[in-house]
């Protein structure tokens, strides 16, 4: 919780899962299929609602959602999406919780063509962390011309609720881009492994 660090403007005033998340995820490079995916869902689930309101069901949505283990997800049947709407553990919303099944079957035919979804989704910055050097988080975009191209290729293949602005989101969460502000404790440990 807070300490003398200085840290995003945006964390301060959060709760303790807020300044763990800051601290130890937010920028942080994640090359792993089930991570990616599980913050996919998470940045798709938060469209309209507060990035406070998914965290705090984060949990839930692992328990729920079989640790992101993206094969089990995408066997889901209408049964179980039932069986989800009816939890007030996750974000009860019927296109969202289809749209996590839907990518779930759509990230393992990037698998087959291209190894990974990591190996896919890392193209796009050129397989390393783009660095930025915000000094005032009011400036730090929402979309960029890459967050465009992502979301534009996503949806080609078929993906639900990856809008540029939800890709861009998800490209700050997991390190393909480092949006520390430069006056944040992160920024220079992040700076310093920009291939994670």
């Amino acid at each position: 919780m807070p300490d003398n660090k200085t840290r995003c403007a945006w964390v301060n005033g959060g709760n303790a899962l807020y300044y763990d998340y800051h601290d130890k995820e937010w920028g942080v490079p994640v090359h792993d299929d089930r991570l990616l995916f599980e913050f996919l869902t998470l940045e798709g689930a938060q469209a309209g609602l507060s990035w406070a309101t998914v965290l705090n069901k984060r949990e839930g949505y692992r328990a729920l959602f079989d640790n992101f283990e993206i094969e089990k997800v995408a066997q889901y049947d209408q049964a179980k999406i039932d069986d989800l709407l009816q939890n007030p553990a996750i974000v009860r919303n019927k296109l969202k919780v289809n749209s996590t099944i839907t990518n779930a079957r759509l990230i393992l035919e990037i698998q087959q063509e291209f190894g990974s979804f990591d190996a896919y989704i890392w193209q796009f910055v050129g397989g390393t962390t783009l660095q930025n050097e915000w000094q005032d988080m009011r400036d730090v975009p929402t979309s960029t011309a890459v967050s465009d191209a992502m979301s534009k290729d996503l949806k080609k293949r078929g993906f639900k609720f990856i809008g540029t602005t939800i890709c861009y989101a998800f490209m700050q969460a997991t390190g393909m881009v480092n949006d520390h502000s430069t006056d944040c404790f992160c920024y220079k440990n992040l700076a310093k492994n920009r291939d994670g």
